[in-house]
């Protein structure tokens, strides 16, 4: 009597399920079936009261019939949802056919380069448009391309301006140790080399020092330096290459200031610094209250960095420049933390 009455709320429960045709009906129907005061609920509290060998029989058949209903009313839900989705789809199809442009667009995020990368492409732009080429050399250099060749040997005491990453060379070849490159003039000392005069180039990429990590220095930074070898070449040239780059990037009306100073691989050697964009010369914090902010160093190829690169330096003159990346955009943007490029920070690379 009990196992038939199962059989019949069973199949009354799946014919009510089958004809359930939106998500809201479910409810009704799980409440109907298998809600607390639902007829297999209450066959199941009333278990108890049944026979011994009755109730094992009766108890079991009740569990089954209520698994059966509980995973027929998981497939009819997501069965449902599932619909509803599809007919949203033909909706939104629809619409699209007819031209319906209230319709939301769909966002697809859009990327951007990164602000050196920017400044990087600026940069290249300004010393193409005045004929040099770009050219790059590996990250990972020889002793030789980064001091010897510059007119920096072993004892010489310049060795310290650039203090370096070593690499530990264990092929045993017999060649001189290698490290990553403190300066992008290493890149100068293998064109000197290879390529013949005239020669116009300029030479992007990342430069390591061993330096403490603050506001203003990093272990890892981004330099593009300059080389242009030629007959008749002055410092009158050096000068009215760079003039130019600075009133193509920092404005027409920046002044620019030439004073002496000291690299190995230059003779003569100058610093460029230009008018200070924050107080326009009149002395502030951010130029130490000099007017001026020094943005590269340049000067004259030394005569035997040309030599030994295989250029008579009785024919041909030369003249060489480095700067930072980072430097120029800082100060131009007036930004005070250098590390602020490294540190993936959207709110700040979105500015750009």
């Amino acid at each position: 009597m009990m196992q038939e009455r199962l059989e019949q709320l069973q199949s009354n429960a799946l014919r009510d399920l089958g004809n359930t045709s939106n998500v809201a009906d479910l409810e009704s129907w799980r409440v109907r079936y298998l809600g607390r005061k639902s007829d297999l609920t209450n066959i199941l509290r009333g278990l108890s009261d049944l026979p011994l060998d009755e109730r094992k029989a009766v108890g079991a058949s009740a569990n089954r019939v209520k698994a059966d209903l509980e995973e027929s009313l998981r497939q009819k839900t997501e069965g449902l949802k599932e619909e509803v989705e599809r007919k949203a789809l033909r909706g939104d199809e629809a619409q699209l056919a007819r031209g319906d442009i209230t319709l939301p667009g769909r966002v697809f995020p859009i990327g951007r380069l990164h602000p050196l990368t920017q400044t990087l492409h600026e940069m290249y732009d300004i010393f193409v448009s005045m004929g040099f080429q770009v050219v790059e050399g590996p990250e990972v250099e020889w002793d030789y391309y980064n001091f010897e060749a510059l007119n920096i040997p072993e004892e010489h005491p310049a060795r310290d301006m650039w203090s370096t990453f070593w690499v530990d060379n264990e092929a045993g070849s017999g060649e001189k140790p290698m490290l990553l490159r403190a300066h992008n003039t290493s890149v100068s000392a293998r064109v000197i080399e290879t390529m013949k005069p005239p020669i116009r180039v300029i030479e992007p990429g990342k430069v390591y020092r061993y330096e403490a990590t603050d506001a203003t220095h990093l272990s890892t930074l981004h330099q593009i330096d300059g080389l242009v070898v030629d007959k008749g070449i002055t410092m009158a040239d050096l000068k009215g290459t760079l003039y130019e780059f600075a009133r193509r990037y920092f404005g027409e009306d920046r002044k620019v200031r030439f004073r002496c100073d000291y690299f190995p691989f230059v003779e003569p050697g100058v610093e460029m610094a230009i008018e200070c964009l924050v107080c326009s010369g009149k002395g502030c914090r951010l130029c130490g209250n000099t007017g001026w902010l020094e943005i590269l160093g340049a000067g004259m190829t030394h005569p035997e960095v040309l030599r030994r690169g295989g250029i008579d330096p009785e024919v041909y003159t030369s003249f060489a420049f480095g700067m930072g990346v980072e430097r120029p955009h800082m100060l131009r943007h007036g930004i005070d933390d250098i590390r602020l490029y490294f540190g993936n920070d959207l709110r700040f690379l979105r500015q750009f």
